[in-house]
């Protein structure tokens, strides 16, 4: 087994690309997941690691080859030093083990749906703890999906993994732009309804039983016109305060436990 000391390794240094540059992310098709709870919920929806990187003091060896066993995993295993460790550690946690994985693939024509499903579309999302909670809201709503339009975010940014607890490789995931979820829509014959102010109607006056897709815009901006065209209908979201509209996760959260309430009073 390979042990590193040196925070000057080579491949410590490209550990530390990976978390902060999204461009060598993209580059390489990989990127490093940091904590047990993060890792398993990886390993359980089969993401390969290439290398683990285990601080023995935190992180005990029998403990590493017991994942290794369970989960079938052929990575290359490396211990490093306490000092290694705080440098590639990204938060301030003390498990003591960090792994490099390799990307999924995300495109739109990759998911699997049922035969009446509900999705969440996010346009435009510019925040990666926004994209985390937003996992966690489609996690918890129990819709079969999150398709983001023309994101900022990379869903691979160790804030989106840390905010979403890991749902980032739970859910499925699309990463589209906005003629291809119109072509998507269409195939799948799934109504688009796009949250919004302009000439929108109350959204729990609307029926979600059939094949309904919800789509979020970032608060700032709210959705485009490109995609308010191509919605079945538009709904709003009544505010009484003050603030004109809500953090975007807890929008998406209203709509989606709509549908769930609606689905949930059908006659079993």
């Amino acid at each position: 087994m390979l042990e590193i000391i040196s925070t000057n390794n080579a491949k410590i240094k490209y550990v530390a690309q990976l978390q902060k540059k999204s461009f060598i992310r993209k580059e390489f098709k990989e990127f490093v997941i940091e904590g047990r709870r993060e890792i398993l919920a990886a390993l359980k929806n089969d993401y390969k690691l290439k290398t683990i990187f285990f601080y023995p003091d935190l992180f005990p060896e029998n403990l590493l080859f017991k994942w290794i066993k369970s989960y079938d995993i052929k990575a290359e295993v490396i211990k490093i030093s306490k000092n290694v460790y705080k440098k590639i550690a990204y938060r301030n946690s003390t498990e003591g083990i960090l792994v490099i994985a390799k990307m999924k693939e995300h495109g739109i024509d990759n998911l699997q749906l049922s035969d009446n499903p509900y999705l969440l579309v996010a346009e435009g999302l510019e925040k990666p703890g926004n994209v985390g909670a937003i996992l966690r809201t489609v996690d918890g709503a129990g819709a079969e999906a999150l398709i983001m339009v023309n994101s900022v975010v990379d869903i691979y940014n160790p804030n989106v993994i840390r905010a979403s607890l890991g749902m980032v490789f739970s859910i499925p995931i699309a990463l589209t732009d906005l003629s291809d979820l119109k072509r998507f829509l269409i195939d799948r014959k799934i109504a688009l309804y796009a949250a919004t102010l302009q000439n929108a109607h109350l959204y729990f006056k609307e029926n979600y039983l059939t094949p309904v897709a919800m789509a979020v815009g970032a608060e700032d901006k709210g959705l485009s016109e490109a995609i308010r065209d191509i919605a079945f209908k538009t709904v709003y979201i009544p505010m009484k305060g003050q603030a004109d509209s809500l953090n975007v996760s807890v929008s998406a959260a209203v709509l989606l436990y709509e549908v769930v309430r609606q689905r949930m009073a059908l006659p079993s």
